[in-house]
């Protein structure tokens, strides 16, 4: 009763192909949308919004490219961080270049320099696959992170070595740098994440995201029934670097406003990765899910044991998190490769029947 296709009738192929065909998806997202729009602006507080929320946006926002490449093409990268550098650098010498031009068009312009970046190392990718394309990515994110570090043209021969934000205001408010207010910043990182998630969800569903599946469920037989597969394949890696170079740029404009080497390390790559594993391989919801979890458990870890009154410091905080995460994710890979977007999927299968016995 609370989840029947009964008396929803699709007339027409765009009925069907619709991105939520069923009612109670379409006012799930409408309630989604309604807390996030309305309801978190006023009732969390300046740290809610500025540790939580808007960070979790951009993470998941960074899981959404990686997933679009790993997810859907099938191919592994262990450079996302890098390519975050890439956006967050790229943004930082167009405010630098062209100072009277606002920082939303700065920070779409910024995900073309690293969807070239991208596109340049995903060259490989026609001739190797599986360990070894990521062991070429992880090359870049090494070489990327040199670049940022030796290269002081990239943060304008700053004696700190980083890169640093300006104030920056739209329509006389500002939306970033130390003026900035948090509730601003989240207004303008949840407009750009939810635009490009829409733009995510409309390509994985039409003729690319068909063909980038067709490649990740067996590249040989996509080519033999004409998909191009170089093609195919760089156009995941540029759309992939793309969303982790609005993400790098999303994290640094409007959330850290300061931002050094070592804001774009493995680690991020590791972390992003975390995220598209826990939350489900090829899934744009699972992308979600894994940024809301990853980056929320540390929280959970402190939050639970206060409540019984147990006191633990942020070193075990974090060594808890180490362990928790590592633990899941063994788990998922064995039990559920598809992660949580798949517990979700198995829920609403069973919501189709209840009351019903299978």
């Amino acid at each position: 009763m609370l989840y029947r296709e009964t008396g929803q009738f699709k007339t027409t192929y765009l009925a069907d192909m619709a991105i939520f065909p069923i009612r109670q998806d379409y006012f799930l997202m409408i309630g989604i949308l309604l807390f996030a729009y309305v309801i978190a602006p006023l009732v969390m507080n300046d740290f809610w919004l500025n540790s939580i929320m808007i960070p979790t946006m951009i993470f998941a926002l960074a899981a959404i490219g990686l997933n679009i490449l790993t997810g859907y093409t099938g191919q592994l990268s262990l450079g996302h961080g890098g390519f975050m550098g890439v956006g967050a650098y790229a943004c930082y010498k167009l405010t630098s270049y062209f100072p009277d031009v606002n920082i939303i068009i700065h920070i779409f312009l910024s995900g073309f320099f690293a969807a070239a970046v991208g596109f340049v190392f995903g060259l490989p990718s026609l001739r190797i696959k599986g360990f070894y394309l990521a062991v070429a990515t992880l090359a870049s994110q090494f070489f990327l992170e040199w670049a940022f570090g030796r290269i002081a043209w990239l943060y304008n021969y700053n004696d700190s070595g980083a890169i640093e934000v300006s104030s920056r205001t739209l329509f006389d408010i500002p939306i970033a740098g130390a003026s900035a207010e948090p509730v601003t910043r989240y207004f303008v990182v949840l407009a750009i994440v939810t635009f490009l998630t829409w733009i995510a969800l409309n390509l994985v569903r039409g003729r690319f995201g068909r063909c980038w599946m067709a490649v990740r469920d067996m590249d040989i037989a996509a080519e033999l029934i004409g998909i191009k597969l170089l093609p195919t394949k760089l156009l995941a890696f540029s759309v992939s670097s793309y969303y982790a170079g609005v993400a790098g740029a999303l994290m640094v404009f409007m959330w850290l406003g300061a931002a050094e080497v070592e804001s774009f390390d493995i680690n991020h790559s590791f972390l992003i990765l975390f995220m598209v594993i826990i939350g489900g391989l090829g899934s744009i919801l699972g992308s979600f899910l894994g940024a809301i979890f990853i980056w929320n458990l540390p929280v959970l870890l402190r939050a639970i044991p206060d409540m019984i009154g147990v006191n633990i410091g942020a070193a075990t905080v974090e060594h808890m998190t180490f362990m928790v995460t590592g633990a899941l994710i063994i788990f998922f890979l064995i039990v559920e490769p598809h992660g949580f977007a798949r517990l979700w999927q198995i829920t609403k299968e069973k919501l189709r029947l209840w009351p019903f016995p299978y």
